[in-house]
């Protein structure tokens, strides 16, 4: 047979190749080694630095298509097939790609040597060893490759009926308290519930770990979706019950309407179904969300503020500014302390509410930064604002993350120094509704501020547990009631008695009290009638920044 395909000449070996190369995969070649020409698949010249299908002087070619770290390794290999009678090439290196990429690839070849036993052809084939595969054996089914090709082969008219992403929730935990082939046991099964429910002109495909795609090319709607949904919940419910809840499991669903995406190529609807997944996630979870294309450009918005809030951080806090709000001691009927407020301003988004941008700040962690860069700026207004009133305070609103991710105590204490302040010349503020008493960071974090004397502000008291065992346990010097309550109080009879009860427990306990949100002289008149220690509202002033606070309010002292 060796003797047979020897006399075969290169040009019926290219023929044999166009002949076989649409019907497989991988790309097979033919190596003239005494000419040193050489034939490959008309395909592989479309994925990597190949000149075109038929090469003299491969050599030269192979010099320029070879990974340079790769080429010592393929020129020994064929020295021994030349020099030493080696009868098989397998051989695992990086071809580069027409983007100068490389490229993992397996070369396999069997040599054929001539009568007198010379080296005179090397026949195999290449395939590419890091592409992915087109089926999951573990589940049954195909895979993300195979559906990109399905949505390819419809481009030339749109989709109608609709995609559903599905995705087992907790899935980490099935693997990590049950083990690995437990897990795969999920998946497999999971993947049988589905499919067991679907219809005709559906196909159902496994695209990442623990998530399968179903595309519905059936023009059918909506509610459809919805049901289909609903029918693989119960199918999984009635599996955990055989099971005997050894497991218990549910699922989300991400709901695509075809016919309301514009663009249906693959990437775009990978993303969207990504999206809408998440969403039914971050919605709680086992329930199917349907995609609402307001809901997508609201997220590429957070997205797009994340990264200008990055960028500001990175640049010296550019675009950042720390405003200060009157706070006025209503006994004596002056003005004796100011609150630090942030705000931002970003030239591609132009000015951010607070309630925009602190969120997002706090679950980037980004509020780390930002929030050392407040105090610092509070800081070194209040030993300005001191030059003029000794006995001026600011206070400074901190984050829970602050407290829980970083040593904020500490940043505290070194402002404190650097700009040689008393320790009750900076009141920390935190907000009730994110008290957690039972927290040890939080608890340890209220104690050191105690035993340097710094006092603590509840902020928004009213709004959430306003739970009086904590005012003292913590150390709470002033408590601040928020401007939804002082409202409430100042419309009803009811919420206004509870004000006012409110108040007399405060000072009971020998705390201070600081009403919010005073902004005309009928509401101040009422609400002094409770007797605040402190006043903070429109009416003394609006949040400023330092150099207009300090025309309007400290210049004159």
């Amino acid at each position: 047979m060796n003797d047979e395909l020897v006399g075969i000449t290169v040009e019926e070996f290219k023929r044999i190749i166009d002949v076989l190369d649409p019907c497989m995969d991988d790309y097979l070649y033919i190596m003239d080694i005494p000419s040193d020409g050489y034939c490959i698949s008309e395909d592989a010249v479309k994925r990597f630095r190949l000149p075109a299908s038929r090469l003299e002087h491969a050599q030269e070619h192979f010099d320029r298509l070879v990974y340079p770290e790769d080429r010592e390794l393929l020129n020994a290999d064929l020295e021994r097939i030349v020099k030493h009678g080696q009868s098989f090439h397998n051989l695992q290196y990086r071809w580069l790609g027409k983007d100068g990429k490389p490229i993992w690839i397996n070369c396999r070849g069997r040599v054929l040597f001539d009568a007198e036993g010379k080296a005179k052809f090397l026949v195999g084939c290449i395939n590419e060893i890091g592409v992915k595969q087109k089926a999951d054996n573990l589940s049954g089914l195909l895979n993300a490759e195979s559906l990109q090709k399905e949505l390819a082969a419809s481009e030339a008219g749109r989709l109608g009926g609709f995609l559903i992403r599905f995705g087992i929730d907790n899935f980490k935990d099935i693997n990590e308290n049950k083990g690995l082939d437990y897990g795969d046991m999920i998946i497999a099964k999971t993947a049988e519930c589905i499919q067991e429910e679907l219809l005709p002109e559906q196909k159902l495909y496994r695209v990442v770990a623990d998530e399968y795609i179903l595309l519905d090319t059936g023009n059918r709607g909506a509610e459809e979706a919805a049901a289909l949904y609903d029918r693989v919940q119960h199918k999984l419910e009635r599996f955990i019950k055989e099971r005997y809840y050894e497991v218990f499991y549910t699922i989300s669903a991400g709901i695509l309407e075809l016919e309301q995406i514009e663009n249906q190529e693959y990437h775009n609807l990978m993303k969207l179904s990504e999206f809408a997944l998440n969403e039914a996630k971050g919605r709680g979870r086992n329930q199917c969300y349907f995609y609402k294309r307001e809901d997508y450009r609201a997220f590429l918005y957070r997205n797009e503020l994340t990264s200008q809030l990055l960028l500001a951080v990175n640049h010296g806090f550019e675009g950042f500014e720390a405003y200060f709000q009157p706070i006025v001691d209503h006994k004596k009927n002056r003005l004796c302390r100011a609150e630090t407020l942030l705000r931002f301003h970003s030239r591609a988004l132009g000015r951010i509410s607070p309630a925009e941008f602190i969120p997002v700040l706090e679950e980037s962690s980004l509020i780390i930064p930002v929030g050392r860069w407040v105090l610092e700026q509070a800081m070194a207004a209040c030993a300005r604002f001191q030059q003029r009133v000794p006995d001026f305070r600011v206070s400074v609103n901190l984050s829970y993350v602050q407290v829980l991710k970083s040593n904020v105590l500490e940043d505290i204490l070194n402002g404190l120094k650097k700009y040689g302040l008393r320790s009750d010349s900076i009141a920390i503020e935190l907000t009730e509704s994110g008290f957690l008493e039972t927290n040890a960071f939080l608890v340890s974090f209220c104690k050191g501020l105690k035993e340097h004397g710094i006092p603590l502000v509840l902020d928004d008291f009213g709004t959430g547990y306003s739970n009086f065992h904590y005012l003292y346990h913590l150390n709470v010097h002033t408590v601040k009631i928020d401007r939804s309550f002082t409202a409430s109080a100042l419309r009803n009879s009811y919420e206004r008695s509870l004000l006012r009860h409110m108040s007399a427990m405060v000072h009971d306990i020998d705390l201070k009290l600081c009403v919010e949100g005073i902004e005309t002289e009928e509401e101040l008149e009422r609400i002094c009638r409770i007797e605040p220690d402190y006043i903070q509202g429109y009416y003394y002033g609006r949040p400023c920044p330092f150099d207009e606070f300090w025309e309007r309010y400290v210049a004159e002292k």
